[in-house]
């Protein structure tokens, strides 16, 4: 037997674990009318193959009709979950894994405008800002029926053959019970915490009595809300007692914090730039008062963390979460003993962002995650070995030669620069976004294992492109910063990247105008507010940064709240002219026919890029698809066999923002889809 700590099993009452490492229960949002299918099942699968010892699906899991999903969580509510959750557990259990799921009643967090507008309800009036439903305080029928609820769906886990469920306390109806910030009752479910806590051990009763002593059941909650008012450390301590005496629950799933905004939730699920694992330690506590089954996770991205969190005794088993959405093989890989090969996690919280704003939860820098049908994790090998030049070294064109190489093709790459980056090297010089570059020197890293030739300083012409008599030419140029937005004084601004990368000193009155919303903005605002200058940032639309998304955007905030920085929506930038050693702006609406004027010594301009493309459009005449990209091929992961060129001696195509400017995701999954069917 392996002497890491993390390949040890762990018993849990009758069940045997195979190893330390978990998923914990979390929501990719890929259910379908509300049910873990295909898709979901794919996902969870995949993980079981590869060796994970316990996978926790549905974060959230809503067990009423009255706690609709803000995002697309699992309804356990309904009957016909078992057969879906029985088909995905089923599988898992295949391939060793075990198969738990969360299950919640949402209480305030959620809206009252979804699903069957049915009123928002918890144990006070009190709105959670976040979601910002006024509930309706409940009463006692409501209390009776949510404890059915809850053994409802614990009884339809059960008969799906799941190995356990897991109560989701903290931020929802059962901590909003608990909290005395937000339980204003009376009588036997308010007053003194052990009324407050009446609600959990009447739910937790509720199902013991559905599913018997052997089936396995624990819950995740706060040990301290840490918020004023709130659930104290010496309050959750207490707790943490109360529910391991109770013998109705068989482990404890901690975290700390609060989740009803956005700076509480990034605090309880930090992002990059914050410290990892910053809630181990306090975990470690409440296991070593409790000697009771301790479960965690909170930016424990890496194997060296987890190992510790075991080797330590601060956790019996540890949640690897985030860092198994970007590379599902983690436990396959250290089996192999190929650590160096795991894909990271480098925290840009891509995943959590685009659920919370309605969309499913995708990797930032592995593209196959959740959508393992379509584009899976493995790359086959190709029949037919091809020569393949790439030009451009950025996430787009290095996924683009990784991919192409594993299929078993000999690859070029060319950059002009004498580092693979792009973009992303830049990004990097944030000391709070440094762990981006960990998506190209891993990309790097696989690409030199596998051979890929790449040619540094290297400026390549069309010539240049054609030696060697490629069969494929695939362009990864790229964009350039494009600033020419104003009807006049387009010379005198500079760009979000001219800030980044120090070709521009910084201004001490700027204006940042920001239409492009993504990072490079907030970025760059922030570089020139921390050398003491006055910014403002504005933008033409009714609020900043929407690609930067709300987790994302909480350590912006309390980056530029603390310095000199005023934020200015719904005006537009209109001109600029210099006047003295001044400039000028002149800024209008787009709501109205008015204008305002600024005086400044720095306008800075972020638009996104423009593609650099010249290079394709010199190839294009010479290809046999002239450039042409078959999109129904490409969706289906087909070969590409356009050929309106009979002259042409090579497919050309490009990706990334060579084609237009969008996000890191959107440039690696043109590589992926790419090169997997050349």
């Amino acid at each position: 037997m392996s002497s890491d700590p993390l390949l040890q099993p762990f018993q849990l009452k009758h069940l045997t674990l195979r190893n330390r490492v978990m998923i914990t229960s979390h929501e990719p949002a890929y259910p379908e009318d509300g049910m873990p299918k295909d898709t979901y099942r794919a996902y969870h699968v995949e993980r079981a193959k590869a060796g994970v010892a316990l996978t926790m699906t549905a974060g959230s899991a809503s067990v009423s009709r009255d706690s609709p999903p803000v995002f697309n969580n699992i309804l356990a509510w309904k009957d016909e979950v078992v057969g879906w959750m029985k088909k995905l557990t089923d599988e898992c259990h295949d391939h060793g894994a075990a198969v738990m799921i969360q299950l919640t009643h949402l209480g305030r967090r959620t809206r009252w405008d979804k699903a069957d507008w049915l009123p928002v309800i918890s144990a006070g009036h009190e709105r959670e800002p976040a979601h910002r439903a006024f509930p309706k305080q409940a009463e006692d029928w409501d209390i009776a029926r949510i404890i059915t609820d809850y053994a409802d769906a614990a009884e339809r886990m059960k008969a799906a053959g799941l190995d356990g469920i897991e109560l989701e306390s903290y931020g929802h109806l059962v901590e909003q019970f608990a909290s005395p910030l937000t339980n204003n009752l009376d009588g036997p479910y308010g007053g003194d915490l052990d009324n407050r806590m009446r609600f959990t051990f009447d739910i937790l009763r509720a199902i013991r009595e559905r599913v018997g002593s052997e089936f396995i059941v624990g819950i995740r909650y706060s040990g301290d809300e840490d918020l004023p008012g709130g659930l104290t450390k010496e309050d959750g301590m207490e707790i943490s007692h109360k529910l391991k005496n109770s013998g109705l629950v068989d482990f404890l799933n901690i975290i700390r914090g609060h989740i009803d905004t956005d700076p509480g939730l990034t605090d309880v699920i930090p992002v990059q730039g914050m410290r990892n694992a910053p809630h181990l330690d306090f975990a470690g506590e409440i296991r070593a008062a409790t000697r009771f089954p301790t479960f965690h996770a909170a930016k424990i991205p890496d194997v060296a963390t987890a190992r510790h969190a075991i080797a330590s005794g601060k956790l019996d088993m540890v949640g690897m979460t985030r860092a198994h959405m970007t590379d599902p093989h983690i436990v396959a890989k250290i089996l192999a003993g190929e650590e160096e090969r795991i894909r990271p996690c480098v925290g840009a919280n891509y995943c959590l962002d685009r659920i919370y704003q309605g969309g499913a939860a995708y990797c930032i820098h592995n593209p196959s995650t959740g959508r393992e049908l379509q584009q899976p994790h493995q790359i086959a090998k190709s029949e037919a070995p091809k020569r393949v030049v790439i030009v451009g070294a950025g996430p787009a064109g290095l996924e683009a030669a990784r991919v192409s190489a594993e299929r078993g093709h000999e690859v070029v790459v060319h950059e002009a620069a004498n580092n693979p980056g792009g973009q992303i090297r830049l990004t990097s010089l944030s000391e709070r976004r440094r762990e981006m570059i960990s998506i190209i020197d891993w990309r790097f890293q696989e690409c030199t294992r596998l051979g890929v030739t790449f040619r540094f300083n290297s400026f390549v012409d069309a010539s240049t492109a054609l030696e060697g008599d490629p069969d494929v030419i695939v362009i990864a140029t790229g964009g350039l910063p494009h600033t020419e937005v104003l009807q006049s004084g387009n010379e005198l601004v500079v760009s979000a990247w001219d800030i980044l990368s120090g070709d521009v000193k910084p201004g001490s009155n700027v204006l940042v105008y920001d239409d492009a919303g993504d990072h490079s903005g907030l970025m760059a605002a922030e570089k020139i507010a921390a050398t003491g200058a006055k910014v403002e940032i504005m933008t033409p639309d009714r609020s900043f940064a929407p690609e930067v998304m709300a987790m994302n955007l909480v350590p912006y905030m309390r980056s530029l709240q603390k310095l000199d920085t005023t934020f200015t929506v719904t005006w537009r930038l209109k001109s600029a002219s210099r006047d003295g050693n001044e400039l000028l702006a002149e800024v209008g609406s787009d709501y109205g026919d008015f204008t305002r004027q600024r005086r400044l010594d720095q306008i800075v301009v972020n638009h996104g890029t423009r593609p650099l493309d010249e290079l394709y459009f010199e190839l294009r005449p010479g290809a046999s698809n002239l450039g042409e990209v078959d999109y129904q091929s490409l969706i289906d992961s087909a070969a590409q066999t356009v050929s309106s060129n009979p002259d042409g001696s090579y497919q050309l195509f490009r990706i990334g923002d060579a084609v237009a400017a969008r996000n890191t995701h959107a440039a690696v999954y043109d590589g992926l889809r790419l090169a997997r069917t050349l």
